[in-house]
């Protein structure tokens, strides 16, 4: 069965982004640039919501570092806002329930999905049980005064059992869980 990777980029302190801060807070660096690359999910359908489809799809006409091999993904983008034709090269648009349509690809798809940012979404998705494993990169910035988009609020409470953890150029971590959606703090 396809399985689901959520994937966020953050900063230390949760924020997905910072006003005033470029992609990847500036600080990415050759082997992190490698590992996108490298593709670890080439083969993955990339999940976006509309915010993140067009902060991607900007960086992509602009020449952002990485976001040509997101290019070369099949994406598909929920939003009730966005009409076709997508500009951005192997983008589809769905504009029915997000949960209903990840589930019909998790029962009967053939290919295994990732997200990319897209808070919402992934929130959504997680609360309904469809998430197999849980992939953040977090970059050693902390953006309290112009951070925005802080990633979990609104979460669900989550116990995650760490998977895989890796570090790119002494700086960036890379921690991967499976996640288990609980309905509060755990017995003692």
């Amino acid at each position: 069965m396809p399985e689901l990777v959520v994937d966020f980029i953050t900063s230390l302190d949760g924020y997905a982004s910072a006003e005033g801060w470029p992609g990847w807070w500036g600080l990415e660096g050759p082997e992190y640039l490698g590992w996108l690359a490298e593709s670890p999910e080439q083969d993955h359908v990339v999940l976006l919501g509309a915010k993140t489809y067009r902060l991607m799809s900007g960086f992509a006409a602009g020449g952002e570092p990485g976001t040509d091999v997101l290019g070369r993904f099949s994406k598909v983008v929920f939003s009730s806002t966005l009409v076709e034709p997508l500009t951005w090269e192997n983008s589809r648009l769905v504009t029915g329930d997000p949960v209903a349509a990840v589930r019909e690809l998790k029962e009967n798809g053939d290919r295994s999905m990732r997200t990319i940012g897209s808070l919402m979404l992934c929130r959504t998705l997680l609360a309904a049980g469809l998430v197999d494993r849980f992939r953040v990169v977090i970059f050693p910035v902390i953006t309290g005064a112009t951070g925005s988009e802080r990633i979990y609020d609104g979460y669900p409470d989550v116990l995650l059992d760490l998977v895989d953890s890796r570090t790119f150029d002494g700086r960036i971590q890379l921690v991967e869980y499976v996640p288990r959606v609980i309905d509060g703090p755990p017995a003692a």
